[in-house]
């Protein structure tokens, strides 16, 4: 790692000092039934984009319930390489952005976490504008960038490769417009969004990601002096304003941990409550469970979900919400692989989603994959397995898989689930579960 930037790694340090339990590997014995009640962590896709939008006020930002995981950290890094002031005590974090000094994100921090792509329309906003690197690809496929590019030119910057994949922004000023997406990208919707909270004029984003984490993102703005209007709509209208103010907002829970922990239930069985789950920002999700067999109750406090029996086997395919998310893809993988008969998966956001198929048919599951479709076999129950996570999400669906598995499992790459669960092995040994953690050696950092 020589030559990375003195902050870089700083993240994996900075998660065991504020109370982090790194791990290396876990291990799962199968077969024990779920029961008990857990809180919901922030979510993670809520939360970063909120702390890039702290960038764009000249003061105090304060974001509560924000979760204790990798990327969150690995933001606050770069926010604090580029100026910024963060200080998270327990779940509550304060960025204070008047003395951000620089706009140019070091290429390791692009690598250690992509979706620090949103800062670009961030700096944009705020100083007209900004230096970072093409994203690239990542184990669940290629995410390009061009409607986040072709967002912001449309606001008026000038954007130009500078070799090696530097991303430089500039705009003498940037204009409102109307901008219209021919797919509803939920990172070109927020970044469009934060460059056109400080420009001139209005903006009118057609096509726009509707996703809760828009709707959130969208509602922390106007509690910062923004003017959106059209919020959880396909069409955001933006009028441009000159400055911004302190604030505070709440991240709401995760609702693709929840999802994950309803998974885990279904594989398990048994019953939870999921405190802190808005089971409305799971439609697609809730039917799909209740089509498979699973007893799912929603309340204001939360979702409670009971299972008594193999899943039944669904056909499906991913999409914009309000369609079922390719976040909870590869959990739901993992079920259709102990359901009583045969489902299919069609993914059609990230092509490299099925990467989970190849360890979870270590474990005895029947998947075969045919371009972005996955025909899946059940069987029931699955055997132990030595398995590795491929990223992230993949790495929460072999612990759904484990649950569900006759023997013990042992999961290594575990770091890749650290980036977006603050502590799935608590949360589920709260349920019942028998997880062993292998913490990290001193060596790795």
């Amino acid at each position: 790692m020589a030559g990375q930037p003195k902050l870089f790694l700083q993240h994996k340090i900075r998660y065991e000092i504020l109370g982090g339990n790194g791990l290396s590997g876990i291990e799962i014995e199968g077969l024990c039934p779920l029961d008990g009640e857990i809180v919901i962590q922030g979510s993670k896709n809520a939360a970063l984009p909120m702390m890039a939008a702290a960038v764009l006020h000249r003061g105090i930002t304060v974001l509560k319930n924000v979760p204790r995981i990798r990327d969150v950290f690995c933001m606050m890094d770069i926010l604090e390489s580029m100026g910024c002031s963060c200080e998270l005590e327990g779940h509550q974090l304060a960025i204070d952005g008047q003395t951000l000094k620089r706009i140019a994100i070091p290429r390791a921090y692009v690598t250690a976490m992509r979706s620090s792509i949103v800062l670009l329309g961030a700096f944009l906003g705020r100083c007209g504008e900004a230096a970072t690197y093409y994203p690239g690809g990542c184990s669940i496929g290629s995410r390009p960038i061009d409607l986040h590019l072709y967002g912001l030119r449309k606001l008026g910057a000038k954007i130009e490769e500078q070799g090696d994949g530097k991303i430089a922004a500039r705009a003498d000023k940037l204009c409102g417009s109307r901008i219209r997406f021919p797919f509803p990208s939920v990172g070109a919707t927020e970044n469009v969004l934060l460059a056109a909270v400080r420009a001139g004029g209005t903006t009118v984003v057609e096509g726009a990601a509707r996703e809760p984490e828009i709707i959130s993102l969208c509602r922390m703005l106007n509690g910062m002096g923004a003017r959106i209007s059209g919020i959880g709509e396909d069409t955001i209208v933006v009028e441009g304003v000159s400055g911004l103010h302190d604030s505070e907002y709440t991240v709401p829970g995760d609702r693709i941990v929840a999802g994950t922990y309803l998974s885990c239930v279904m594989a398990a069985t048994g019953r939870a409550c999921l405190r802190g789950a808005d089971g409305a920002e799971l439609p697609e999700v809730l039917k799909i469970m209740r089509h498979m067999g699973a007893e799912v109750e929603t309340a204001p406090s939360g979702v409670r979900v009971s299972m008594r029996r193999r899943p039944k086997p669904v056909s499906l395919k991913t999409g914009p919400y309000p369609g079922f998310p390719t976040d909870l893809q590869s959990p739901m993988l993992s079920l259709l692989s102990i359901s009583d008969g045969c489902g299919q998966v069609r993914e059609t956001v990230f092509e490299g989603r099925f990467a989970t198929a190849r360890e979870l048919r270590k474990m005895g599951a029947c998947i075969d994959i045919d371009g972005s479709q996955a025909v899946v076999s059940g069987r029931y129950p699955l055997h132990g397995a030595v398995v590795s996570a491929p990223d992230l999400r993949g790495g929460a669906a072999l612990v759904v898989a484990a649950l569900a598995a006759e023997g013990r499992t042992e999961i290594s790459g575990c770091g890749h689930i650290l980036r977006g669960y603050e502590d799935i092995c608590g949360d589920l040994n709260a349920l019942g579960a028998r997880i062993l953690r292998r913490p990290e050696e001193t060596a790795a950092r």
